[in-house]
């Protein structure tokens, strides 16, 4: 379980990462989808940081994660002068899919609770 200070470290990252990712520069980050951070993870000695972010819109995937991993320096530099921590965490980005996943699953129960017709009969007379 992760201390209390890891999850409000975590917490402060996300909140800025969030305001910062939009001032990317890169057109294979802003690719005209909204970005959202879902979830961030550090390590417990603050070197490693993972950064899960959700799309709305179709991204290319590949082309994200070449701008991401270019603006990383920047965003870390950025990150550091706004927050006071003795090591500012190395990001790593990962693609959040869980959205999609959620949203593929709320289809298939409501393909499922579809009512039955009146005039169909289950007795079979």
């Amino acid at each position: 379980m992760a201390s209390n200070k890891l999850l409000r470290t975590n917490e402060d990252i996300k909140f800025h990462l969030s305001r910062l990712l939009p001032q990317v520069k890169d057109p294979r980050v802003n690719q005209g989808g909204m970005l959202t951070i879902t979830r961030v993870d550090t390590t417990g000695d603050l070197r490693y940081c993972k950064v899960y972010v959700s799309s709305l819109g179709e991204i290319n995937e590949k082309d994200f994660k070449k701008g991401v991993k270019s603006a990383a320096p920047w965003l870390r530099r950025e990150l550091g002068s706004a927050l006071s921590l003795r090591y500012t965490p190395e990001l790593i980005f990962e693609l959040d899919h869980s959205i999609e996943h959620g949203a593929y699953i709320n289809r298939l129960i409501a393909e499922l609770d579809i009512p039955k017709e009146e005039g169909t009969d289950d007795d079979g007379d």
